[in-house]
C-alpha cells in the first residue's frame, strides 16, 4: 500500500513537472516569435514614414501563433489598471 502511495506521488510530481516544462517551452517560443516582430518597428512606431510593411515584417507576423499574439495583447491591455493608471483608449 505504501509503495502505491509513493508511486502515485512520484507520478503526480512528474506530471506537474511536465506541465510546467510545456508552459515554459510555450512561453519561450512566444517570446522568440514576438522578438522577431522587431523588424516591423519601422512601420508601427508613431511618426513612421514607411507605411507598407516589408516582406520580412510580414513573414515575422505570419510566424507568430494566434494564441501568442492574442495573449500578449490581452496582457498588455491589462497593464495600466494593474499599475493604477487609467485605461488606454486608442482612436483610429
Amino acid at each position: 500500500m505504501e509503495v502505491l502511495k509513493s508511486s502515485a506521488a512520484i507520478l503526480g510530481l512528474l506530471l506537474t513537472v511536465a506541465a510546467v516544462q510545456t508552459q515554459t517551452s510555450k512561453a519561450q517560443s512566444c517570446t522568440t516569435e514576438l522578438t522577431n516582430l522587431n523588424v516591423c518597428a519601422p512601420f508601427v512606431v508613431p511618426g513612421a514614414t514607411q507605411t507598407t510593411p516589408s516582406p520580412e515584417c510580414c513573414a515575422a507576423l505570419q510566424s507568430v501563433q494566434h494564441d501568442c499574439f492574442c495573449s500578449t495583447l490581452i496582457i498588455a491591455s491589462r497593464l495600466p489598471s494593474q499599475c493604477n493608471l487609467p485605461p488606454l483608449t486608442c482612436g483610429n
